[in-house]
């Protein structure tokens, strides 16, 4: 989770260990000491190490022999080697071999923090690149869709089991979740991928041209209508049609459509000609059609017709673990676009985009994303790319599920309050009522 780096410090004097462990201590690392090469290179094969401080005059073993045991351990451990004057080109030589630096004695704490801090930021930007070419490469699309979670997988279930019936489907959930994206995969994995797929947002016309769209309308059946039109029932005959904001249609629209889920014949504006169709109806809409149904506002029996099958989308909030492959998929994608390099990111910057709330759930957060590259000064995405506001909208960031267990809870508390308080551990362990050792013990638990 929220590791301090562990930094390990190998030298056969006491003092010398005693003193650099109580300085990194205070600059924020957890330190750990060998009093000899072969206890260090034990303690490193045991491992969690992050970085390795070692003497290169030693008993047992010397830090020449440790270097060799570290890299071959452990390539990515870096190791700073401490010598005397008369064994500087020694050091500069193992650093041709792998070490990260060496310094001379007396130590210069400050500059020893320097380099220690440099190595373990150089070590994480490499780490953060490894992770996004690794997400990068694993992130496989279900027809444009991202995530693995269980509940995203339940619809990728359901389209595959669904998509190559001719069954009418209607898709529910929150706007931006991606139920055009579930439309597009049930009409591509169907035997009609081929034929015309033709989407109609219903919420986008008015109720006169959206009948005019629907069911085309003769020439002069109304002002304006100088030409016979074919709609869109007509043009995705063999194929797809797909009403999205099916909620927002009216009465007298509900009832030509039910007539075309019923008979499978629609009649123009203007004519009382049948005209049959094969199409297949995917409807989607962002509220609950059976509520509309209790208000009155659809009808019950148009609500049937239509939920024969019926596929849940879940919010982002509910599927957080699909968040950073998202991230993952829209910084390569508007990297791309806007002609930006980015070669890694953040971890904080996960954590925190993986706890935010997402009100506007994809949608939303691609358009952080996008907003996020193109803002970006640099090769790699930090907290301080993230928009105002992502944190603070109208939803609480901290939402559990019922299913979750009692110590899974927990540890979405701590990285909230983690994140609430800025990555101040101290502040964090005084609002949650434990020491500062509880709240790293749990930290490192959870690692």
């Amino acid at each position: 989770m929220y590791d301090m780096p562990r930094i390990l410090i190998a030298d056969d004097e006491k003092n010398i260990r005693d003193g650099l462990k109580k300085s990194l201590e205070y600059d924020g690392y957890e330190v750990i000491t060998g009093e000899d090469g072969e206890v260090a290179i034990n303690i490193i094969y045991a491992g969690g190490i992050d970085l390795v401080v070692t003497d290169l005059r030693m008993p047992k073993k010397n830090g020449e022999d440790m270097l060799s045991d570290i890299l071959e351990f452990d390539k990515n451990i870096p190791v700073i080697i401490l010598t005397g004057h008369g064994n500087i080109e020694t050091a500069v030589e193992l650093m041709r071999k792998g070490a990260y630096d060496f310094l001379t004695k007396p130590l210069n704490l400050d500059k020893l923090s320097l380099i220690i801090a440099r190595a373990l930021e150089n070590k994480k930007t490499k780490k953060d690149k490894e992770i996004l070419e690794d997400r990068l490469d694993y992130t496989q699309t279900f027809y444009g869709m991202i995530g693995h979670s269980a509940k995203i997988q339940k619809v990728y279930n359901a389209i595959k089991q669904v998509g190559r019936t001719k069954a009418t489907c209607l898709i529910e959930g929150e706007s931006g979740t991606g139920k055009e994206l579930i439309a597009d995969a049930l009409h591509n994995i169907s035997d009609r991928k081929n034929n015309p797929f033709i989407k109609v947002n219903c919420a986008a016309l008015s109720e006169g041209i959206l009948e005019s769209e629907l069911f085309g309308h003769e020439k002069g059946s109304f002002t304006g209508a100088l030409d016979k039109k074919i709609g869109r029932f007509e043009a995705a005959n063999k194929g797809t049609i797909f009403l999205d904001e099916i909620a927002e249609i009216s009465a007298s629209t509900q009832v030509k459509l039910l007539r075309v889920l019923e008979d499978r014949t629609i009649e123009r504006v203007g004519s009382n000609i049948p005209i049959p169709v094969d199409i297949r109806v995917i409807a989607a809409t962002n509220q609950k059609l059976s509520e509309s149904v209790k208000n009155g506002s659809f009808r019950e029996d148009l609500f049937y017709r239509l939920n024969v099958i019926r596929i849940d989308v879940p919010p982002l909030r509910e599927r957080r673990e699909d968040i950073p492959l998202l991230i993952d998929n829209f910084i390569k994608e508007f990297s791309k676009e806007h002609d930006k390099e980015i070669k890694s990111i953040d971890n904080k910057v996960y954590k925190i985009l993986t706890l935010a709330s997402w009100v506007g759930n994809i949608r939303q957060l691609r358009n952080t994303i996008e907003t996020m590259v193109v803002m970006s000064d640099g090769e790699k995405i930090t907290e301080n790319d993230i928009p105002d506001g992502v944190l603070n909208n109208n939803q609480e960031i901290f939402t559990i599920n019922e299913d979750i267990s009692l110590a899974e809870v927990e540890k979405l508390y701590i990285e909230y309050m983690l994140v609430k308080n800025e990555y101040n551990k101290a502040r964090t362990a005084d609002i949650l009522g434990i020491e500062r050792a509880t709240l790293y013990r749990k930290i490192k638990s959870d690692s």
